[in-house]
């Protein structure tokens, strides 16, 4: 009974974090991780401390816009996604504001580290990361309800993420590293686009602007197509271009997922939406492993 207990008491903040959606943490820390071994400059506990910054920054965005969102009005009881912890009551405003202080203060303990090892450019990355997940759906100007959380995503979760890891290994960047955090940023800023299209509707009545709510849903899913190609195009044209020998295009071996996500995502429903964004976080996992085992080989 005990074990019970602690279990229901844990259940509300595993809803909180959405460890469905970690894997776009893991994701381009591991593709970072394999180029910076390919180079000869793996180095196993900075990178540690990088895939422990990434889950700990994809958390606190979880955390943030859970909170903001309800604190303003934009998650209600009509919202069609997973259950919003602070908006159905399963944990209290105060409580998950502390959680994401406490998320905070971790992401700067290990962001010090990772700031000894890798100096100032990991400094500016780090700054820039943590003040992006307060903005993404809080502060006088959300990021989200502007249609700049797209943006953001495929910045920090995609360049900034993949750049970061190999950087605080190697200290020093090449334009490889930078082209293969494309279609990383791409795979996961799809992510966002499949929940934002989701949310239209009760996005639309909350004067919440998504880029998706801008766009409309034909429009959303005219981009989702667009970042889905774009991450199968970019390995292509860095061997077309003779910058990659053609073991990088292991990458298509994910794209019978790629277009299964497309067909599901024509449905429109709410259970087909969220299908389609827990799919989605696994391609991009599942591209960044063979992606990485590509340019390894």
């Amino acid at each position: 009974m005990t074990g019970n207990r602690g279990v229901g008491k844990l259940s509300p903040w595993l809803l909180a974090i959405r460890p469905r959606t970690l894997t776009a943490a893991v994701a381009p820390v591991v593709l970072g991780t394999a180029m910076a071994l390919r180079d000869q400059g793996f180095r196993p506990v900075p990178a540690l401390a990088a895939m422990a910054g990434a889950l700990l920054l994809q958390i606190g965005v979880n955390l943030a816009n859970d909170y903001y969102d309800f604190m303003k009005g934009v998650d209600t009881g009509e919202r069609l996604g997973p259950v919003r912890v602070t908006q159905s009551g399963l944990i209290p405003p105060e409580r998950v504001k502390h959680a994401i202080i406490a998320v905070m203060v971790l992401i700067a303990a290990v962001g010090s580290y990772l700031i000894v090892e890798g100096g100032w450019p990991i400094l500016v990355a780090g700054v820039a990361s943590l003040l992006a997940m307060l903005a993404y759906s809080g502060g006088p100007y959300p990021l989200a309800s502007h249609g700049l959380g797209d943006l953001f995503v495929f910045l920090f979760f995609g360049l900034v993420a993949v750049c970061g890891t190999y950087y605080v290994q190697t200290h020093h960047l090449t334009p490889l590293v930078v082209w293969a955090a494309v279609p990383m940023g791409f795979l996961i800023t799809a992510i966002l686009v499949v929940n934002n299209l989701r949310d239209i509707p009760t996005d639309q009545r909350a004067s919440k602007r998504t880029l998706a709510v801008m766009l409309g849903e034909t429009g959303s899913r005219v981009e989702y197509l667009g970042l889905l190609a774009g991450a199968y195009v970019v390995p292509f044209l860095l061997w077309a271009g003779s910058v990659t020998s053609a073991w990088p295009l292991l990458s298509l071996l994910s794209l019978p997922m790629a277009i299964l996500l497309l067909r599901i995502l024509r449905s429109g429903d709410a259970p087909s939406m969220n299908r389609a964004l827990a799919g989605t976080a696994r391609l991009a996992f599942v591209y960044s492993l063979l992606l990485s085992a590509g340019l390894l080989l």
